[in-house]
């Protein structure tokens, strides 16, 4: 039977160097050994796996830098101060650059003149063709149409001779609107039994009676105002017709339609001239009334002995067209002032066609025509023309036609104008 060996003796048992440590601040502060923080661990297996790249070589403050604007190089001191140039350096760059700048400054301040001397010199396109054409006038400021009614006559130009090329110079005309544009409608409002759109149209209506009646080319070259005649009611259009088939002097159907006899004038320009106002008023149970007071100034030369028609050959069919005409050619000019009241009845108490122009009542004033004339048509006066069964004007009655500031007078007399 085995027999237990007794167990080796215990050994003396050691002191136990942590027994008295205490874990404080006072010796965490005081270990030489630190753990190491998470990102320089991290940093550290990164690096194991890729190892960072060197860093740029370093640049002394005193190498060559160059600037944008410069050609060349710039030296600048340890301190990255310029360094200073000796004296004359830059000196042709800067006289340079101050010249041209003063150039620039001078051709801004006179753009015009600029471009008069490139055109003088070497034309638009610098064609010979383009060298020897004329410079163009520049363009007339054009006035504004009238807002009301003026208080005194235009100035007095310096007297000049109306040409083919110019034909408004030396006329308060030159300065004035061109064309239907220059008739402004005021605004609507409702007036009497009629709506502001109503209203609005009826004024739209009188205006495409004037344009048809004083600026269709086919209505100046002598044609029938068919498109004015057909804006009128029944009663006002019949009376009208009368007119133009019978024409005497007193039925005259020139006192609203502005006609040149195609054998004594022709119009030298496409282009009228015109000044005037349009205004409306309600007129109790007859609706409303419309006035128009327009001038309208004509330039005119004499007629087919020396100009031909229209290829078509109709008078009237379109403007008259001037072949050949020299632009130094001398015109005249007709001014024509009309006074023209349109009424809108009320339907309600009156039998009407609706949308129908009704004439009430219209007065006309013809500068430098024909006294007498009754053939139905503006008969201009020509200094080197004359016309059989015409009147003299009376020089005692001197009458400046370009002067809006007075009603139209009624007294019939065929005065001298004071200039055309």
């Amino acid at each position: 039977m085995p027999i237990a060996e007794d167990p080796e003796p215990r050994p003396a048992e050691q002191p136990d160097p942590f027994k008295d440590l205490v874990l404080d601040e006072e010796f965490i502060q005081g270990a030489t050994v630190k753990e190491q923080s998470g990102r320089a661990r991290m940093l550290a297996a990164k690096w194991k796996r890729q190892p960072p790249e060197p860093e740029a070589a370093w640049r002394p403050p005193t190498e060559i830098r160059r600037r944008w604007y410069q050609r060349k190089a710039r030296r600048v001191d340890p301190w990255g101060n310029p360094v200073k140039r000796r004296r004359g350096q830059g000196t042709v760059r800067t006289v340079a650059f101050v010249l041209l700048t003063v150039l620039v400054v001078a051709a801004a301040l006179n753009v015009n003149g600029l471009h008069d001397w490139y055109e003088s010199h070497y034309g638009s396109d610098g064609s010979p063709a383009a060298q020897a054409a004329p410079a163009s006038p520049r363009p007339v400021v054009t006035q504004a149409p009238e807002s009301a009614k003026p208080t005194a006559a235009p100035s007095t130009e310096a007297p000049q001779t109306p040409t083919a090329a110019r034909p408004w110079a030396g006329s308060p005309a030159d300065t004035w609107p061109t064309g239907a544009d220059a008739i402004v409608l005021p605004d609507a409002k409702a007036t009497g039994v009629f709506g502001k759109d109503q209203v609005a149209k009826q004024l739209q209506q009188a205006k495409d009676f004037l344009v048809a009646a004083n600026l269709d080319p086919a209505t100046l070259a002598g044609g029938t105002p068919q498109q004015a005649l057909d804006l009128l009611e029944r009663q006002s259009r019949s009376d009208v017709q009368n007119e133009l088939a019978h024409p005497s002097r007193e039925h005259n159907p020139d006192g609203l339609f502005s006609r040149f006899n195609p054998r004594t004038a022709v119009p030298a320009v496409t282009d009228v001239k015109l000044q005037g106002e349009l205004t409306f008023e309600g007129d109790g149970k007859n609706g409303v009334l419309i006035h128009a007071d327009y001038t309208f100034v004509y330039a005119v030369v004499p007629g087919p002995d020396q100009y031909r028609p229209s290829p078509s050959g109709a008078p009237g069919a379109q403007s008259v067209a001037l072949l050949g005409l020299d632009p130094n050619a001398v015109v005249t000019r007709e001014i024509v002032r009309r006074q023209v009241d349109f009424r809108f009845y009320d339907p309600a108490h009156y039998d009407v066609q609706r949308g129908k122009l009704a004439l009430q009542s219209w007065k006309v004033d013809k500068g430098n025509n024909y006294c007498g004339a009754d053939d139905g048509w503006l008969e201009p006066y020509f200094a080197t023309t004359s016309a059989p069964g015409t009147e003299t004007p009376d020089p005692s009655h001197t009458v400046d036609p370009y002067d809006r500031s007075k009603d139209l007078p009624d007294d019939g007399k065929c005065g001298t104008v004071s200039r055309t």
